[in-house]
C-alpha cells in the first residue's frame, strides 16, 4: 500500500485532494495528513474520511523539524504532496513575515525531512519516492492585458507581493534540491482554485457568502483584474497524475482556460444565486448588482494571470474539465448545502479579520 504525506490537508485545495484520492484509490492508498490547523485550516472538510483505517490526522507544524522527522522515521513515506502555505496575498502585505518562516522556511524543513528518510548512502533515492511541490501562478509576475500572453513554465519568475515571493523561494528551494542532490520531486504553478471548502476570505466564498447576507461586495480598484479560475477537482487530477506520470525534476504549470475579469466574476454569482435560489427565499430581494463596492486597490495588484497548460496536456493528457459556468454552480450548490460549514468558517476570528481589512471601504 502506497503511503501519501500530504501536507496542508486540512485547507481547501488539500483537502479537496485527500477526497479526490479516496474516490480513486479507496483502499488501495494510505493518507497522513499533516496540518497546524491556522484560520484556514479547518477539520470539518474531512469528517467523510475520518473513520477510515487509512487515514490518520496528525497535527504538526511543517516548520517543527523535529515533528517532521518523527513522522518520516515512524512511517515509511512514498509521496509527498505539499500544499502547506500561508496563501492570501492581503494578509502577507500586512505579516510579510509569517509568509517567509511557513512558506521558505517550512518547505526546507520537509525537503530536509524527506531527504534525509530516503537518500542512500550512494546518495541515489529508492524508485517510486516522489516530493511534489504545488505553487501558483502568481510567481511569474503579471501579465499584459492583450490576447495571447500567457504563463508557460519557462517564464522568468517575478513575484510582486510578499505571498508570490516566499512561493518563489519556495519553488527555488524545490528546484536546487532536484539540481544539487537528484531530489526525486516535481512542481506545479497553479492559477485560482474554487469550489467547496474555500475559506472565505478568497474571492469567491466572500461574494458568495456576503451575497446571501446582504452585505456589501468589495471589489479591489475598477474590477478589471483578470485571473484563471481552475475548479479544484481538476488541479486535484492534474496533481494526481503529475504524481503518477510526471517527469521527475519537471515543472508542470495548470491553469482552467477560464479567464475573466474579477467583476464579471461577481456579476455571474449574482446571477447565478439569482437563478439557484428558491423562487420564495426572502434573500433573492436583496441580492442585486447594487451591493457591489469598489474599494481601494490591492498593494501591488497584478493585473492579469494566464496559464498555458500546453505542457501538461501534451506530456500526461490533463486538460481542465469544468468551465466556469459549470463550476461556480457546482460551488454556490455546495454553500447552499453547507450553511453550518459556512457560518463556523466566518466566525470568531475571521470577523475580526473582515473588519480589519474592509472596515471603513
Amino acid at each position: 500500500m502506497r503511503t501519501y504525506l500530504v501536507t496542508g490537508g486540512a485547507g481547501f485545495i488539500g483537502s479537496n485532494y485527500i477526497h479526490y484520492m479516496f474516490r480513486k484509490y479507496g483502499d488501495e492508498i494510505r493518507i497522513i495528513n499533516v496540518d497546524v490547523l491556522t484560520y484556514a485550516g479547518n477539520l470539518e472538510n474531512l469528517r467523510e474520511v475520518e473513520g477510515r483505517d487509512n487515514y490518520t490526522f496528525i497535527r504538526a507544524n511543517i516548520c517543527d523539524r523535529e515533528a517532521i522527522e518523527r513522522i518520516f522515521a515512524e512511517n515509511e513515506i512514498d509521496r509527498v504532496v505539499h500544499f502547506a502555505a500561508e496563501s492570501h496575498v492581503d494578509r502577507s502585505i500586512v505579516h510579510p513575515e509569517v509568509f517567509v518562516e511557513t512558506n521558505v522556511l517550512g518547505t526546507a524543513t520537509m525537503l530536509n525531512a524527506a531527504r534525509k528518510a530516503w537518500e542512500q548512502p550512494d546518495g541515489s533515492y529508492p524508485e517510486g519516492k516522489k516530493f511534489l511541490h504545488v505553487s501558483t501562478d502568481e510567481v511569474y509576475g503579471s501579465l499584459p492585458d492583450e490576447e495571447g500572453a500567457y504563463f508557460y513554465e519557462t517564464t522568468p519568475y517575478q513575484p510582486h507581493s510578499p505571498y508570490s515571493a516566499s512561493k518563489a523561494g519556495s519553488d527555488m528551494l524545490v528546484r536546487s534540491y532536484m539540481d544539487t542532490y537528484g531530489f526525486p520531486a516535481n512542481i506545479t504553478n497553479c492559477s485560482n482554485n474554487y469550489g467547496p471548502y474555500q475559506f472565505p476570505e478568497k474571492m469567491i466564498p466572500l461574494m458568495i457568502h456576503n451575497a446571501l447576507e446582504g452585505k456589501k461586495l468589495p471589489v479591489y480598484g475598477d474590477g478589471r483584474n483578470v485571473r484563471d479560475w481552475l475548479y479544484v477537482e481538476d488541479h486535484a487530477k492534474a496533481i494526481d497524475l503529475v504524481q503518477e506520470k510526471g517527469r521527475l525534476f519537471e515543472t508542470y504549470n495548470i491553469g482552467g482556460h477560464n479567464e475573466k475579469r474579477n467583476i464579471e466574476i461577481v456579476k455571474i454569482i449574482i446571477a447565478t444565486l439569482q437563478e439557484l435560489l428558491p423562487a420564495d427565499d426572502p434573500r433573492r430581494a436583496h441580492i442585486n448588482e447594487d451591493l457591489i463596492t469598489f474599494v481601494e486597490d490591492r498593494k501591488g495588484h497584478d493585473l492579469r494571470y494566464a496559464i498555458a497548460p500546453d505542457k501538461i496536456k501534451a506530456e500526461l493528457g490533463w486538460e481542465p474539465e469544468t468551465m466556469f459556468a459549470e463550476g461556480i454552480k457546482k460551488t454556490i450548490r455546495w454553500y447552499f448545502e453547507h450553511e453550518e460549514w459556512l457560518a463556523h468558517a466566518t466566525s470568531g476570528a475571521y470577523q475580526e479579520y473582515y473588519e480589519k481589512m474592509y472596515a471603513g471601504r
